[in-house]
């Protein structure tokens, strides 16, 4: 147990210099899902208990004692008349054929490595989870100060397009799509915050928290600049990835299980000794009997027995092989994904940040200071102000895509590099 409990903190609990994020909330929240999630701690008593199946695996089957009375006379009833009459007391041992303990503790060895390899996966897998959580909750809590902010916005808007009208210099039309955007924005804070308290569950669950917690705040999400070379990637991928690692063990098991199955069609062998005590006669005196045997099965029912069992284990052996390349595939086709889409997320945050949200608040800026002078009318100031945004939304939502892409690539690495 303490060896796949180290695993597992090695993976969550990482160098704070290279691996840990800046946001210290987040960091937090990674350190107690390691310690607190149920699936991890099952994961955990699972690896330990695939490595307590080792020693016995290729352990010898416990001896057999017996005892018991041989040639008993039935009608002198005696221990002394006849002379091979005696107490027996043996013990037998069952020796397997060379060779077939080594593999079943290699089978096992193979089986605990796959269980270790797989308590990292999940362990980076919570990882994941909690980040991908994380950034999707610190999204909507920027739409909800984005929107809470656009609302005020509008609705000072509103209350310049109602003086207008009230003097004469704008209409009611101008006053009623004010209310209406205004309108709006409260659908849109109502909707964002029935959607908070699903996301910060979804965060607790994978955090592992049974309580009630403490109310989870992300800060404004930042777009680091991470090189992401796909065949990089790619082949770091194939050498850490705990998936793909505990494929291999399992590969390894087939192939040690084929060598187990086609050692079945020899014989095991039964050493046996006894020793028996003889009573002394009247006249005579007798001397106790040790005996040795050896038995061994014999393995005859090759064709509705063993030959089946290779044939199983071969199979198995080619599942194995089969599942190790679609991982491979799987893995490939996934981390090209996300690597396209942290690029063309990362695209979008340079790109509203260097010119779309730069151009789009001060059009709202000009057309605020033309429409109060008349030079423009009401629906292109509040074009301009609903156009910044949807821009800022829309930015927003870049950075989380980009970070939550960080995540998975993070993820389907093998971990923090």
């Amino acid at each position: 147990m303490k060896i796949a409990y180290c695993i597992a903190a090695a993976v969550l609990a990482l160098p704070a210099a290279a691996q840990e994020p800046a946001d210290t909330q987040l960091a937090a929240l990674l350190v107690e899902a390691g310690q607190n999630n149920p699936d991890l701690q099952a994961a955990r008593r699972e690896a330990s208990a695939a490595r307590s199946r080792i020693s016995p695996a290729g352990a010898l089957d416990d001896p057999m004692l017996e005892a018991g009375v041989l040639n008993y006379p039935v009608e002198s009833r005696s221990f002394k008349t006849e002379d091979m009459t005696m107490k027996m007391i043996g013990v037998t041992q069952r020796l397997p054929y060379p060779g077939k303990r080594a593999l079943r503790r290699d089978v096992a060895e193979r089986e605990a490595q796959a269980a270790e390899r797989g308590l990292e996966e999940l362990a980076n897998r919570v990882r994941r989870d909690v980040k991908v959580a994380y950034y999707e909750l610190g999204f909507v809590d920027e739409s909800l100060r984005l929107a809470e902010r656009n609302r005020r916005t509008l609705e000072q808007y509103l209350s310049i397009a109602e003086a207008r009208y009230g003097v004469g210099q704008g209409s009611q039309a101008d006053v009623l799509k004010a209310q209406t955007q205004v309108s709006k924005m409260l659908e849109e804070l109502i909707k964002l915050g029935r959607e908070r308290p699903t996301l910060e569950a979804e965060l607790n669950r994978a955090a592992g928290r049974a309580a009630a917690p403490a109310a989870i705040n992300p800060p404004p999400a930042q777009a680091r600049d991470v090189a992401l070379d796909f065949e990089a990637l790619r082949a770091a991928a194939r050498a850490k990835r705990p998936q793909l690692l505990a494929q291999e063990r399992m590969k390894e098991r087939s192939l040690k299980a084929v060598e187990l199955a086609r050692k079945e069609y020899y014989p095991d062998f039964d050493v046996r000794i006894s020793y028996g005590q003889r009573d002394n006669a009247a006249d005579m005196r007798r001397e106790d009997m040790l005996s040795f045997t050896v038995a061994i099965n014999l393995p005859v029912w090759r064709e509705s027995k063993r030959d089946p069992r290779v044939a199983e284990a071969e199979a198995m052996r080619d599942q194995a092989s089969a599942m190790y390349q679609a991982r491979l595939n799987e893995l490939d086709a996934m981390l090209r994904q996300q690597v396209a889409a942290a690029g063309q997320a990362l695209k979008s945050v340079r790109l509203y940040e260097t010119g779309l949200l730069p151009q789009a608040r001060l059009t709202a800026d000009a057309s605020l200071a033309a429409y109060r002078v008349g030079r423009v009318d009401f629906f292109t100031l509040l074009d301009s102000r609903m156009t910044v945004f949807n821009a800022e939304t829309a930015y927003a939502a870049s950075l989380a895509a980009y970070n939550k892409a960080l995540a998975e690539i993070e993820f389907l690495v093998g971990g923090a590099s």
